[in-house]
C-alpha cells in the first residue's frame, strides 16, 4: 500500500499560522477549525506528491484537485467545503504577500442539492412536548429543555450552554451567543417560561450539588451535553409515537417553519435563528410554499 506523501515544510509551516486565525479573527469553533485542517491537510498531501507548493500552485491545478477528490468518492457537499477552505487558504497567502494572485477565482463549487429541513407538525410537537412525566423532577427538566428549544430555536449547543445569567424570564427573553461568539436577544414564550420557572424553583436547587452555573443539570450536577440531551429528545420522541426522522435540530427547524406559516417575518425569524445570511433562512420559504401546494391540491376542487 503506497504511504501518503507527506505536506511539505512550507505548508506544515504555514497551515498552523493560517488556523490559528479563523480562531483570533473570524471566531471559528473548534470543531469547524479541525475541518479546516482536515481538508487542508489533505490538499498539503496531494500538493507534496506532485511536487507542488501552495504558492506556485495555479487554478488548473485545483481543477484537477476537485476531479481527484470526486473520483474518489467524495460527496460534492464534502469537496465544495474542501473548496471554501482553500479559497481561506489562498485568500489568507494573498493578503499577506506569500502567493502573488489566488487560484480559486472564478472556481466553481460542485453544484449541491439543497434538502429542505425536516419538522414536525404542531400536532407532533404538542405530544413530544407532552411525553416527559411531569410527576417527576427529571420529568420537569426534560419538559423545560424541550419547551426551551421549541420557544426559541436555538440550537442544541446554544440550548444545552445556556447558564442561568443569560435568563430574563420576566421581560421573557434569553440572551444567546451563537456561531462566531455572536450575541443575540431572543424571546421566551409564556409556556416555555412557565416550565423554565417550575424547573428552576422545584428541580434545579436539588441537582446543583456543584454550583454549575449551566441551567440545565444532569443528575450528577453538571452541565447536560449534546449528546445526552439527542438520546433524551429520541427517548420523548418515542413516548410520543413519533416514528419520523428526530433530533434536537429537527425542532429548531420546526420553530422557524411553524412562525412562517404563521405569519411571521421572514428577517425577524433570521435574527432568532442567528443566521448570518437571510439565504439559510430562506430555505423555510419554501417548505411553506411547498406545503400550501400541498394544501391546495388537496382541497381545490379543480386543482
Amino acid at each position: 500500500m503506497r504511504k501518503a506523501a507527506p505536506t511539505t515544510e512550507f505548508f506544515q509551516r504555514l497551515l498552523p499560522d493560517y488556523l490559528a486565525t479563523l480562531v483570533v479573527e473570524r471566531g471559528l469553533s473548534a470543531n469547524s477549525v479541525d475541518a479546516y485542517r482536515r481538508d487542508l491537510e489533505s490538499f498539503g498531501r496531494w500538493l507534496a506528491a506532485r511536487d507542488l507548493d501552495a504558492p506556485g500552485c495555479e487554478r488548473a491545478h485545483l481543477r484537477r484537485y476537485v476531479t481527484d477528490m470526486r473520483g474518489r468518492g467524495l460527496a460534492a457537499r464534502s469537496a465544495a467545503r474542501a473548496l471554501a477552505a482553500l479559497r481561506g487558504l489562498f485568500r489568507y497567502m494573498l493578503e499577506r504577500g506569500i502567493a502573488t494572485q489566488d487560484p480559486t477565482l472564478e472556481l466553481e463549487s460542485p453544484k449541491l442539492m439543497r434538502a429542505l429541513p425536516h419538522f414536525l407538525s404542531a400536532e407532533q410537537v404538542d405530544a413530544l412536548l407532552a411525553a416527559p412525566d411531569a410527576d417527576k423532577p427529571l420529568g420537569v427538566r426534560d419538559r423545560a429543555m424541550l419547551e426551551t428549544l421549541y420557544a426559541t430555536g436555538v440550537r442544541v449547543s446554544e440550548l444545552v450552554s445556556l447558564t442561568v445569567g443569560q435568563l430574563r424570564l420576566d421581560p421573557g427573553f434569553v440572551r444567546v451567543w451563537g456561531k462566531g461568539d455572536k450575541e443575540r436577544v431572543v424571546p421566551v414564550g409564556s409556556q416555555a417560561r412557565r416550565w423554565l420557572a417550575r424547573y428552576l424553583e422545584d428541580v434545579r436547587p436539588a441537582l446543583d450539588r456543584k454550583r454549575d452555573e449551566h441551567v440545565f443539570l444532569t443528575v450528577r450536577g453538571r452541565g447536560m451535553t449534546r449528546q445526552s440531551f439527542w438520546h433524551l429528545v429520541k427517548r420523548h420522541g418515542r413516548s410520543a409515537g413519533i416514528t419520523t426522522q428526530l433530533s434536537p435540530h429537527v425542532l429548531r427547524h420546526s420553530f422557524a417553519t411553524h412562525l412562517l406559516e404563521h405569519g411571521a417575518d421572514l428577517r425577524a425569524v433570521q435574527a432568532m435563528l442567528g443566521h448570518a445570511d437571510i439565504s439559510t433562512t430562506e430555505i423555510y420559504t419554501h417548505i411553506t410554499r411547498e406545503r400550501l401546494r400541498q394544501l391546495y391540491d388537496s382541497k381545490h376542487p379543480r386543482a
